[in-house]
């Protein structure tokens, strides 16, 4: 049975067995979240929490991303044009809310790249299944924006500090760095997944058919080195971003390969969203969900008035330069009272949850 959930023709809904299905279906965009599919899957998930014969959500995407974030393009040009489109924003971070308080499991079926948006469509749910395809990245410090859709409560969260690096580098990692860092709780081969879905579907045991396939499924290795992974955890651990930043100059100048590749990433990113991503981590290790939600709120009402936010897509996907002007162009010369505003209280009130 198809569900009359809206989107258009860009994401599908049904009930398959005992589950319902999200299928994301811009495969040209690589399934980038547009605000109907937002709003959409927003109306499925508060059907499906009281639908009893719904025991369990599945989400995938179409083609070879699950989905590669929101429509910067869209966003883009709606804030030239002076409307910059809050309400995406507002109803993008309720949807991240909803998955996260979700009472029955919601598992993500990971199978190609995932950023941003998509992240936030995954990653708070209670299962998220990576193949050797899945492509991770949450890579908004470079186009002058922060690591939003709930990455203040999830990538504080990750052991050894490795949330803080992966939001000031915005690197990416693919199956076993995400399994091992528990972004994925799963990893299973690609041929698996459609055999997965329908078991899924069919008995409404997650568990079940995740315990079976892992019996089967090869030992994925990781892909960071142990001498990589302590490093993560001293230089990002550091109580500023300007010591961070510190550690890894001396590291590199003392010829650490892995300190200076990773400072020469850092020195690319935006100045200003490398201190609003450095601060909402360290927030967010100690908020609830739903607050981390409003401090990104805060945060994006004034990043879609930030000039580095509309030079970085410019640069990136606009003229594809791949050379923003970062404006302060070095993390010293960013005022901290500049990014004290971005986190002030709204006027107009927050979000509403």
């Amino acid at each position: 049975m198809e569900g009359d959930f809206g989107g258009g023709g860009d994401i599908r809904f049904a009930q398959q067995g005992r589950a319902g299905v999200i299928v994301l279906d811009r495969p040209a965009a690589l399934n980038a979240l547009t605000h109907s599919m937002v709003k959409a899957m927003v109306r499925a998930l508060a059907a499906w929490q009281a639908d009893e014969k719904v025991r369990v959500v599945l989400i995938k995407g179409e083609g070879r991303a699950f989905c590669a974030g929101g429509d910067i393009l869209d966003i883009y040009e709606a804030g030239r044009a002076g409307r910059p489109p809050i309400g995406f924003f507002a109803d993008e971070y309720r949807l991240n809310a909803a998955i996260a308080r979700f009472s029955k499991p919601y598992v993500a079926l990971i199978d190609g790249v995932v950023m941003g948006g998509g992240v936030g469509v995954s990653a708070h749910g209670s299962h998220r299944v990576m193949t050797e395809k899945a492509l991770f990245a949450m890579p908004e410090v470079g186009i002058g924006f922060f690591p939003d859709v709930g990455g203040s409560h999830f990538l504080s969260r990750l052991q050894g500090h490795y949330g803080m690096y992966l939001a000031l580098t915005g690197e990416r990692i693919g199956q076993g760095e995400a399994f091992a860092a528990g972004l994925a709780t799963h990893a299973v081969d690609s041929a698996a997944l459609a055999g997965l879905a329908d078991e899924i579907a069919e008995t409404g045991d997650v568990d079940a058919a995740l315990a079976a396939l892992a019996a089967r499924a090869r030992d994925v290795p990781r892909e960071k080195d142990a001498a990589s992974l302590d490093a993560i955890a001293r230089h990002f651990s550091l109580s500023t971003l300007e010591e961070c930043v510190a550690s890894l100059s001396q590291a590199a100048e003392e010829g650490d390969g892995f300190a200076a590749a990773t400072l020469k990433t850092i020195a690319k990113r935006s100045p200003t969203s490398l201190h609003v991503a450095f601060r909402q981590l360290r927030l967010g290790a100690a908020l609830t969900m739903d607050e981390c939600m409003r401090m990104e709120f805060r945060i994006v009402n004034r990043m879609l008035a930030n000039g580095d936010f509309y030079e970085g897509i410019r640069a990136a996907v606009i003229d594809r330069t791949k050379a923003p002007e970062w404006r302060p162009a070095s993390l010293d010369a960013v005022d901290p009272a500049a990014i004290d505003a971005f986190f002030a209280p709204l006027p107009d009130g927050e979000l509403k949850l």
